[in-house]
């Protein structure tokens, strides 16, 4: 195959026969599944790469995640890699739950919305939803669902399931969760936490990732690792084995156990044994922030919710949006209303924010 230049002047073959095919200097506002792979966490998986290790998690970094996640979530923590957030939260919550029960979440939750009803069809459970302002629940609004113990009619509610950061932007405070915690223990239910944005929560709180987990009652953790730059990989950490089972068996039946997982693993690695994921986590939310302060300064634009993490919703004409996805990719959180969702993640830079913020400007005014 002929060699072809990339965007940026250099060899795109890489001295192998794969071509880059797109440009990297082109960057979005969608999600931050759009980012790439943090150098760091290409390292190490190249680090990791040659010679053999025995697999399906039998190898020697995934032993030693779990001293790691030890270090973060304390001594009763035990981690069980994945390879995808709905993957994560299937398996969690089906080692939760009979095949009776029910989870009450969030109405906007992405186990309720986002996963095209794999809690339900694969993981074989009942989702009991509430309607949240902020897209957070509270013990007042778990009641609304935590009710028919005992009652063979009903779905029995067994675990509560809340997103740190949610998908609404907004943060738990760890006081807000051990209060959902010690509700939820006092009505013998379990809490479980998607944390696909764990990090994000972290850097906005200032806190220790235990401090809004552990220490605050959570049982077990969806942990995300891919939209804070990994290539793949989410992770099941339990925090209270005593309320968990046979979890190593229905993550293969899910489909959730890597043959490679070293591979996995020293990603996790990667972004825990050092400041990684903080650093990550703590970039993507300031260029949030940069860019909410660049668009409440343009006439007619408004923003909606919060800003408390990585994530900025807003509200402009809707053929102003239209024009704007042409230059740049982002969503239409909710079609009914216009609005939209504008996401930063690690890599997105200043330079980003403001071309984006200046193309508002310029959509706005024609």
């Amino acid at each position: 195959m002929t060699e072809q230049p990339s965007s940026d002047g250099t060899d795109s073959t890489g001295g192998t026969d794969a071509v880059r095919r797109h440009d990297p200097r082109v960057r979005g506002f969608a999600s931050d599944n759009y980012a790439g792979v943090h150098p760091e966490v290409l390292a190490a998986i190249a680090l990791a790469n040659g010679g053999h290790q025995v697999s399906y998690g039998e190898d020697v970094y995934t032993a030693h995640l779990q001293e790691l996640f030890r270090t973060h979530f304390g001594p009763t923590a035990e981690v069980f890699p994945v390879f995808n957030g709905t993957g994560a939260n299937v398996t969690a919550l089906q080692a939760v739950t009979e095949r009776w029960g029910a989870v009450i979440t969030a109405e906007s939750a992405h186990i309720n919305v986002d996963e095209c009803g794999a809690p339900e069809r694969v993981g074989g459970l009942k989702l009991l939803t509430v309607a949240t302002e902020d897209g957070k629940l509270t013990p007042e609004l778990i009641d609304r669902q935590a009710y028919g113990f005992d009652d063979e009619h009903r779905a029995q509610p067994q675990v509560v399931s809340i997103t740190q950061t949610t998908e609404l932007g907004t943060c738990y405070t760890p006081e807000e969760i051990r209060a959902i915690c010690d509700h939820a223990h006092q009505l013998g239910m379990t809490v479980h936490m998607d944390g696909s944005r764990i990090a994000n929560a972290a850097a906005t709180l200032g806190v220790p990732l235990a401090a809004f987990t552990t220490d605050a009652g959570v049982d077990l953790i969806s942990f995300g690792g891919t939209k804070n730059g990994l290539l793949l990989g989410e992770c099941v950490v339990v925090l209270s084995p005593e309320r968990v089972r046979s979890i190593r068996y229905l993550r293969k039946m899910s489909m959730q156990l890597a043959s490679k997982m070293r591979f996995v693993s020293v990603q996790f690695e990667a972004l825990l044994a050092g400041d990684l994921w903080l650093r990550s986590a703590s970039h993507a939310n300031a260029m949030a922030r940069r860019l909410e302060e660049a668009v409440r300064g343009i006439d007619g634009v408004t923003v909606l919710r919060p800003v408390q993490a990585n994530a900025v919703f807003a509200l402009l004409p809707r053929e102003v949006s239209e024009r704007l996805q042409k230059r740049y990719r982002f969503y239409f959180w909710d079609e009914a209303t216009g609005e939209v969702r504008w996401m930063c993640a690690f890599d997105t830079t200043e330079a980003d924010v403001d071309g984006f913020a200046a193309a508002i400007a310029e959509e706005m005014a024609g």
